[in-house]
C-alpha cells in the first residue's frame, strides 16, 4: 500500500477534518511509532507505522464491507435532516466515507450492503452486469393470470418506463382479503421499481423485503436494524465474475 499523509490517513478514520487534525498535532495529541508528530501533512506507511490519538490506537482500513438488515423509518443516505440513516445504524464503523449500495425506500426492510467500495458498488448497481436482486412481498389486490409472463416480457410503467425482465414466483395467492406473498426477481433498481411494477398490474405492494443481491443473501440471523461484516468468502463472491455477470 502507497504512502498516505498523516492528515488523510487520520481524516478517512473519522478522526475529525483536516483542520481539526492539523490542530491535534501542534497540541501534541498525535504520535507516530510512540514519538509525537506536530507535522499533520508528514507520509506515513500505513501497513508498517502505528499512530495514535491521545494514547489510542487509530488503525487503518482501506475497505469496510457491511450486510445491514435495514429497517423501516430509516433512510438509505449517507446523511439525512430529518430521518434517521442506514450508516448511522453501523456503530463500530472504522471509515468515515461509508455509503449504501443502491436505495431502499423508507418503509422497505431488508438486506442493504454498507461499503467504500466505489467499483463494487458500480459493478452491482450496473444494469448491464446483470445482477439479480430479490424481494419478497405482500401484495394486495387480484394479480392477473398473466402477471408472470408480462413480468418476464418487460412492462410498461405509469410513466412510460419500460422494465428489463423479471421473474415472478407466486409462492401464496391471497384470498378474500388475504395478500398474496410474491417473491420478485430484478435486474434493475429505478425509483420505487416494484411497488411502480405492481401497480401497472392493479396491486398494492403492502411490505418489502430485500432478501439478496447478486450471490449475497440476507443473514437469517440479523434482525431489522442488526447488521454484521461481510466474510472474505462473501466479499469474493460479490467480486468475482461469475456472480457480476456481464451483458448478454
Amino acid at each position: 500500500m502507497k504512502e498516505l499523509r498523516l492528515d488523510k490517513y487520520l481524516t478517512e478514520m473519522g478522526e475529525g477534518t483536516r483542520s481539526q487534525i492539523k490542530e491535534m498535532a501542534r497540541k501534541g495529541r498525535i504520535s507516530v511509532d510512540g514519538i509525537p508528530e506536530k507535522r499533520a501533512e508528514r507520509k506515513i506507511h500505513p501497513e508498517q507505522n502505528q499512530v495514535t490519538v491521545d494514547g489510542r490506537l487509530v488503525s487503518y482500513v482501506r475497505y469496510e464491507y457491511y450486510m445491514l438488515n435495514k429497517p423501516q423509518g430509516v433512510v438509505s443516505a449517507t446523511e439525512d435532516s430529518r430521518y434517521e440513516t442506514v450508516i448511522s445504524l453501523i456503530g463500530d464503523r472504522k471509515r468515515d466515507d461509508l455509503f449504501p449500495v443502491g436505495r431502499l425506500d423508507i418503509d422497505t426492510e431488508g438486506l442493504l450492503l454498507i461499503t467504500n467500495d466505489g467499483d463494487l458498488a458500480h459493478q452491482l448497481l450496473s444494469p448491464k452486469k446483470h445482477v439479480d436482486k430479490i424481494y419478497f412481498a405482500r401484495i394486495e389486490g387480484e394479480l392477473p393470470a398473466d402477471a408472470k409472463r408480462r413480468m418476464e416480457e418487460g412492462l410498461v410503467l405509469s410513466d412510460g418506463t419500460v422494465t428489463m425482465p423479471a421473474y415472478l414466483e407466486v409462492l401464496e395467492q391471497g384470498k378474500e382479503e388475504e395478500p398474496s406473498e410474491i417473491l420478485l426477481t430484478i435486474r434493475e433498481g429505478k425509483f420505487h421499481q416494484v411497488k411502480r411494477m405492481f401497480e401497472t398490474l392493479g396491486c398494492r405492494v403492502v411490505y418489502l423485503k430485500r432478501m439478496s443481491m447478486g450471490s449475497l443473501a440476507l443473514d437469517e440471523v440479523l434482525k431489522p436494524g442488526e447488521y454484521r461484516p461481510l466474510s472474505e468468502e462473501e466479499i469474493r463472491n460479490l467480486k468475482s465474475h461469475g456472480n457480476v455477470r456481464g451483458q448478454d
